[in-house]
């Protein structure tokens, strides 16, 4: 092991405030540091999970990693941690979260978010025998980390075609949390569903915020700011990529009568989001939760597999949503583009 935590640790979780709760025990007892074999059964393995900015409860992204992260509980009975990032916090206190559940004895751990990249191929090789997952990046490699990914601009696309065929002024809008390339795919899929449908349709495009900023996810303020200036230039449907600052969004189509479009979860049925449910359009589904369960069970299952895995439309890793019954006119176009990029007919670009 290069180096402990130490009082280095304390100090930077007294500081920040670090979010930590505990489900289900969270007990290190009988754990050594380092993790022991995941082998089958539900006693081998304790699963720790480290969420990005906004963790659960965000209604958003995070909320998706929790919902796999409890179903894998609930099934196989197993401890689990939770510890949550902070605004403007350093790599260093990342690294620092992903060592405190490495060395209580969490032998397999989630990091939710590319911010966890360079942190975790830090960490990664101190502890061989635990077996990492990092969630929307490829910048980690080692022989006990899964790569798990997602083909955003399809499930994009979908929307972005459900935005076009729905819009009554031929304007559309799209605010991303922070500028970074995983959001661009957002960005790039939808404005390629819209043109699809409506090749003279309009597509403005905000980011609240550029790295090294990436408050952006949880400023619901500056969504709501974002959203009102493109109703307010004729934009009568937005789709907010923006984790917890997609709330800003709704809120602000609530007050103008217009609509929203989700993002990683089914935001129609957030019990958080119930006061402006009625003017969520759809939600460009990105089953986080899937890819979590599926990894928590391989690791339990003794199949870990290090290595990128894809979660693309085909593979039932992204999607659209169909609650509140706003789409189920369109319901069969937006299926039969989907159909369209499962068999290759449509290729939807990831970059601009």
């Amino acid at each position: 092991m290069r180096r402990m935590r130490g009082t280095r640790l304390a100090a930077a979780a007294l500081a920040l405030g670090m979010g930590l709760t505990a489900c289900g025990g969270g007990s290190d007892s009988g754990s050594q540091p380092g993790g022991a074999s995941t082998g089958s059964g539900a006693g081998s393995i304790k699963v720790g999970m480290a969420y990005d900015i906004g963790g659960r409860g965000d209604q958003s992204f995070n909320d998706s990693a929790a919902r796999g992260l409890d179903k894998a509980k609930a099934e196989f009975g197993i401890d689990v941690k939770e510890l949550e990032a902070t605004a403007g916090e350093t790599d260093a206190q990342k690294e620092d979260r992903l060592r405190q559940l490495a060395e209580g004895g969490y032998n397999t751990i989630i990091a939710v978010g590319y911010v966890y990249a360079q942190p975790l191929a830090k960490v990664a090789p101190d502890f061989p025998d635990i077996k990492f997952a990092l969630v929307d990046s490829e910048d980690a490699k080692a022989n006990n980390i899964e790569n798990i990914t997602f083909a955003e601009e399809q499930g994009s696309f979908l929307v972005g075609v459900a935005a076009a065929l729905k819009s009554t002024t031929n304007k559309v809008g799209f605010v991303g949390g922070v500028n970074t390339p995983l959001i661009q795919k957002f960005e790039v899929g939808f404005t390629a569903g819209v043109k699809a449908a409506k090749p003279d349709a309009e597509v403005q495009v905000k980011y609240l915020t550029e790295p090294p900023d990436f408050t952006g996810f949880s400023d619901p303020a500056k969504g709501e700011t974002a959203a009102n200036g493109m109703f307010d230039a004729g934009v009568d449907i937005v789709y907010a990529a923006a984790g917890g600052s997609g709330s800003g969004v709704f809120k602000a189509a609530k007050a103008k009568g217009k609509l929203g479009i989700g993002v990683d979860s089914d935001q129609y049925n957030q019990p958080a989001l119930a006061d402006v449910k009625d003017i969520i359009l759809t939600s460009m589904v990105k089953n986080v939760d899937t890819a979590v369960y599926d990894f928590t069970k391989a690791a339990k299952d003794g199949k870990f597999t290090a290595g990128t895995k894809l979660y693309d439309l085909k593979a039932g890793g992204v999607g659209y949503a169909t609650s509140g019954g706003k789409i189920d006119d369109i319901k069969a176009q937006l299926d039969s583009y989907q159909q369209k990029i499962t068999s290759g007919e449509i290729k939807v670009s990831s970059t601009k």
